[in-house]
């Protein structure tokens, strides 16, 4: 199945095509797409009056500077300003973990969006693309914030999606501008990066977004192309038995599979349920390159959508919400 882009803040023609082809379920939505939450529910209800109710919508909103609605939504801190808390207040960063991301999912929701691809379960270690993305550095730490924001993202009516699996962290190089090779070993992952994807399982997140990052030791295929990261390690020796999600098709470090087509096929043989396709300039080949969609794969994609969520009139009305909003902003100065 797809996830696909759109050019702008109002669906064209062909765009509507693209939503009811075969394979398509739902589209991911990036500041290009946005203005203000009035147009972003137009957006919203005609997506969903061209390909239906059940057709996903999905946005990266992690906070920080990975925030694609702005303007009336809340500034949100990015998650390393809660590691930095941990380390002075283990219990207060925990309680803004879980604040931050009730916040996030529930004004998605009384948005119309089903799901953010958060929370970032990747290790605070430099990476150029992560930076102040992940939470610490310490995968313990990191372990049990991510268990507090799932719970949090799920109090808010959302999915979570846990990224980048095994772990994008440990490794210096943007992925979005070249090829990222991590030569470390299986076990020395699983005694570091994994630990907070594995907190986050036990929370019941219900998707991971694989890394375009190539660990040689393991594969020498990067990690949503590798049968032996999701088959293997992820559903056979973790048991995680929710969505497996690919990284942008566009991004440089896909490219070691060749063509866009070439890109879709080795997600989907790889064992991914859902495939991105970012940008509309790749759409239509990714659209003419899908199969015939796995049953097992659209059954999983069903936990994706959102819960009933509150209207924004009754967030606006929520002193609890109030006191949140308060707690987590104050992370920003």
């Amino acid at each position: 199945m797809l996830l696909i882009g759109i050019a702008g803040t109002e669906l064209l023609p062909h765009e509507q095509v693209w939503l009811t082809a075969p394979g398509v379920a739902g589209v991911i939505l990036f500041s290009r797409n946005y203005r203000d939450r009035e147009q972003l529910l137009a957006l919203a209800e005609s997506i969903r009056a061209a390909a239906g109710e059940d057709f996903l919508l999905a946005v990266d909103q992690e906070g920080g500077q990975v925030q694609r609605f702005r303007t009336d939504f809340t500034r949100l801190p990015p998650l390393i300003k809660i590691g930095e808390v941990y380390d002075r207040d283990p219990a207060e960063a925990i309680k803004l973990a879980e604040e931050h991301a009730w916040v996030m999912a529930s004004e998605l929701r009384a948005s119309g969006v089903d799901f953010s691809f958060a929370p970032v379960a990747d290790l605070a270690r430099g990476n150029a693309a992560i930076g102040t993305r992940a939470f610490h550095a310490d995968p313990d730490v990191a372990g049990e914030l991510i268990h507090a924001y799932v719970r949090g993202i799920h109090l808010g009516g959302m999915a979570a999606v846990l990224k980048h699996f095994p772990g994008h962290g440990s490794v210096a190089v943007d992925t979005h501008k070249a090829q990222a090779i991590d030569p470390r070993s299986l076990d020395e992952i699983r005694r570091q990066d994994l630990r907070p994807f594995l907190e986050g399982f036990s929370a019941r997140a219900e998707a991971v977004m694989m890394a375009h990052v190539v660990y040689p030791a393991v594969d020498d295929q990067p990690a949503g192309y590798s049968r032996c990261w999701i088959q293997e390690v992820l559903r056979e020796e973790l048991g995680f038995q929710g969505v497996v999600i690919s990284d942008d098709i566009s991004m440089a470090a896909a490219g070691i599979a060749g063509g866009v087509a070439e890109r879709v096929h080795a997600h989907l043989q790889a064992g991914c349920d859902l495939v991105l396709a970012c940008f509309p300039e790749v759409v239509e080949q990714a659209i003419a390159a899908m199969p015939k969609p796995a049953e097992a794969s659209m059954r999983r994609i069903a936990a994706l959508r959102g819960a009933i969520g509150s209207t924004w009139a009754s967030l606006l009305d929520n002193p609890q919400r109030d006191h949140f909003v308060a707690r987590v902003t104050a992370l920003n100065s």
